[in-house]
């Protein structure tokens, strides 16, 4: 495929997956239940739905995606059972807004692993846009009053597990990247399952719930685990940080949840710095490398 295309359809793919991503706070705040509930159903329903991904790439050889499963497979199935509870969790703790302007500092990390494990170096415009993201979480993080500690210190872990996948996919292109969600989206379901009320839900909530996994886990893994097989792992973190800006907009619009000014600054700053790289990228007419 042509280099450019590849890379176009990779900023398209993880854009895609940010969107999707985005709706956590939205079914976190439409779902009244209690963490590990959402967490075991959304962990069932996003594997089936993956298992579907799978079987629709795979054709009739879908099961071999899962007798691949080696070291790098077995890291991101840790990260994503980790990254899971810990987001959703966070949820819990802090505003949706400040989880998901947390996650913008993924750029950072992003890039400070490729460095070490994948000798890319970003290039000038990816390190430009991150380094004036940054300055919109130290804005909201730094100054706002809408958060939680506790809540703040779970969103970079997850922020942290994320970065780390990103390395994993990048340095193993050719791992079996859905197969190991799939794995992973059960195996948080059923840590969860015995903590949480799941036979409690009501029959608009099993329906609101299969949404969520459907949603956060097949569309958000999927695209992501395509995407980011495409692109610099700062790019990736970079397009996704696009999470910061959306997430809270779907609660402001949904529920009312208003995130304070200094908040909805640093957002936009986050939002402004992905759309300048990407502008920045285009205009340079080839893939920009890290």
């Amino acid at each position: 495929m042509n280099p450019r295309r590849d890379y176009q359809l990779g900023l398209l793919y993880v854009t895609i997956s940010a969107v999707a991503w985005s709706l956590a706070g939205y079914f976190s705040r439409l779902i009244p239940l209690d963490s590990f509930t959402l967490l075991a159903w959304r962990g069932i329903f996003g594997a089936a739905s993956l298992l579907i991904v799978v079987v629709l790439f795979r054709g009739r050889n879908w099961w071999r995606e899962f007798t691949e499963i080696g070291k790098p497979e077995m890291a991101y199935i840790a990260l994503t059972v980790a990254g899971m509870i810990m987001f959703i969790t966070s949820l819990g703790h802090t505003s949706v807004a400040h989880g998901a302007v947390i996650y913008a500092t993924i750029p950072f990390l992003a890039a400070f692993l490729g460095w070490i494990f994948l000798k890319e170096f970003p290039s000038r415009s990816a390190m430009n846009s991150s380094m004036f993201a940054i300055l919109g979480v130290i804005l909201m993080v730094g100054f706002g009053s809408d958060g939680g500690l506790l809540g703040d210190m779970l969103a970079f872990g997850m922020t942290c597990t994320m970065a780390c996948s990103i390395i994993v996919m990048r340095r193993n292109p050719h791992m079996s990247a859905m197969a190991s969600a799939c794995i992973g989206a059960i195996v948080s379901g059923a840590i969860c399952w015995p903590l949480g009320a799941p036979l409690d839900v009501t029959g608009i909530q099993f329906f609101q719930l299969a949404l969520f996994g459907l949603t956060n886990s097949a569309v958000g893994l999927a695209f992501f685990a395509l995407g980011s097989k495409k692109l610099p792992a700062v790019e990736t973190a970079l397009i996704g940080a696009l999470d910061a800006p959306m997430a809270p907009l779907w609660v402001w619009l949904a529920f009312n949840e208003k995130p304070g000014v200094n908040t909805l600054i640093g957002g936009g700053m986050v939002f402004a710095a992905v759309v300048a790289h990407i502008v920045a990228s285009q205009r340079r007419g080839a893939p920009a490398h890290a």
